[in-house]
């Protein structure tokens, strides 16, 4: 399992727009959909890696609790299936309705969304306010598969809360790591 590291995107960037299916509805989503919500939480996800399965519980949990704020979350798989099968999204919208995600995961089939987003590992996160400027990239929290640290989402809720709250967030973030983004032949950013 090889480590890669969020590429740590400028904050205030502007979230790149997207029109993906979601695995589980079949409904197209973009930035349009959380047009009406105070933030975006952009999840980059998969099925088969250790990393998001160490957390998958907390991702649905955080669903959970903030479905009643105003913000809007989705998560995008952006893998080769041809090369990872179980990132289809079939096995997507299983793992999807097994946690009871309350928001959309969605399949980047092109890959396009991924590279706009500079996305490099699974999980990576990204949050953006209500201009849609990027207020927060980095990790859940400090818990990893081997390290013993529960799984909290301190770093990520933390963001949450403050951008709920319109107050500022700490320029002090952590990239995440997890699994490389399984592009495509020949489709590789970097």
């Amino acid at each position: 399992m090889a480590l890669t590291a969020s590429t740590m995107l400028a904050l205030g960037t502007k979230a790149p727009d997207f029109h993906l299916p979601d695995v589980v509805s079949g409904e197209t989503i973009s930035l349009a959909t959380f047009a009406d919500r105070k933030a975006l939480l952009v999840m980059f996800i998969c099925q088969h890696c250790p990393f998001v399965k160490h957390i998958k519980t907390e991702l649905a949990q955080l669903g959970k609790d903030y479905q009643a704020e105003s913000i809007g979350i989705v998560a995008i798989s952006a893998n080769d299936v041809a090369n990872y099968p179980n990132d289809a999204p079939d096995k997507l919208k299983q793992m999807a309705v097994e946690l009871g995600f309350t928001f959309p995961f969605c399949y980047d089939e092109s890959q396009e969304t991924a590279k706009a987003y500079t996305a490099a590992c699974t999980p990576d996160f990204f949050l953006f306010d209500r201009d849609r400027k990027l207020v927060y990239r980095g990790q859940l929290d400090d818990s990893r598969p081997s390290n013993g640290i529960p799984v909290t989402g301190k770093d990520l809720r933390s963001a949450l809360n403050a951008v709920l709250s319109d107050k500022p967030i700490t320029q002090d973030q952590k990239p995440s790591i997890g699994c490389n983004i399984k592009w495509k032949p020949g489709n590789e950013p970097f």
